[in-house]
């Protein structure tokens, strides 16, 4: 085991990069985006009518709207599977518009589901859930997070799974957000103890 003791990093033309004291470093003139260097959302772009517990599978689309941007090379989704385009600490969003119609005693819902060993198994980490017992039409957009750490992006991965009773709705829409789902890389993977 190596220890390394330093007070200071410079670069090669002895300009401080970086002061290092009590255990706490402070960059001189830290880049803009140094760690949150991936950022990117996808959407439902048709309604899922019944859909009742599944995996959604398809009808996602990277968002396309002209103003829209991400950073980095983004996230890959493959029949409703995404995979992480490298390690770290992300924040997953769900936005979920859903609704019941009249009449219609119900609950609807999106979980958040990981894998760490590649897809052989997922377990819910995170729900957007909503429900009606008055039997009257019922729109709403319900919203979870989830904090996933990436220490392996071949082996962890994340799907998105419909919950609902009948007649449920969750509602996609093509050309604007209704139901969304982010990825935001916060910084560097974390070990775990």
């Amino acid at each position: 085991m190596s220890i390394l003791r330093t007070n200071q990093i410079q670069d090669t033309g002895t300009n401080v990069a970086a002061n290092i004291s009590g255990g706490t470093v402070t960059f001189t003139n830290p880049p803009v985006g140094a760690f949150i260097n991936q950022v990117d959302q996808f959407r439902l772009t048709a309604d899922l009518i019944n859909p009742g517990d599944a995996a959604i599978t398809s009808n996602f689309e990277r968002v396309d709207n002209a103003t829209f941007s991400k950073i980095g090379t983004g996230m890959t989704e493959s029949s409703g599977i995404f995979t992480f385009p490298s390690t770290g600490l992300y924040r997953i969003g769900v936005m979920a518009h859903m609704y019941i119609p009249s009449g219609n005693d119900g609950a609807v819902g999106i979980n958040t589901q990981v894998s760490s060993n590649s897809g052989s198994s997922y377990e819910i980490a995170a729900i957007a859930w909503a429900g009606s017992t008055a039997g009257g039409q019922w729109y709403g957009t319900h919203f979870s997070e989830y904090f996933i750490n990436v220490t392996n992006i071949s082996t962890i991965k994340v799907r998105f799974t419909a919950n609902s009773m009948t007649n449920c709705i969750i509602v996609g829409q093509s050309s604007r957000n209704q139901t969304a789902f982010s990825f935001i890389r916060l910084g560097e993977s974390q070990w775990v103890n």
